[in-house]
């Protein structure tokens, strides 16, 4: 089975640009904006704990996503027809 890497990739995108957006806005509700940095700060410039950093917090991590998805289902498609390759021959 092969992975769709643009799809895959999307994917990966959606969930992890809006999953750090969502998790900054809940974490907002229970301790307010502080735009303190934070470790995810240091990785994603522009990111802090208030709704502007959630912002490029979602922008970051739809970037990150999207290539990192891309580049697991290409590594992924590229290993699996090795694999298929040496069962085809035994």
């Amino acid at each position: 089975m092969e992975l769709h890497i643009r799809s895959f990739a999307l994917t990966c995108a959606i969930v992890w640009g809006f999953g750090l957006f969502f998790l900054t806005v809940w974490v907002m509700a229970f301790e307010g904006a502080t735009r303190e940095l934070t470790l995810i700060g240091y990785i994603y410039r522009g990111y802090n704990i208030s709704l502007p950093g959630a912002l490029w917090g979602l922008l970051w991590g739809f970037v990150d996503g999207l290539v990192g998805g891309a580049i697991f289902a290409w590594i992924y498609n590229l290993l699996s027809r090795g694999r298929r390759n040496q069962t085809k021959s035994l």
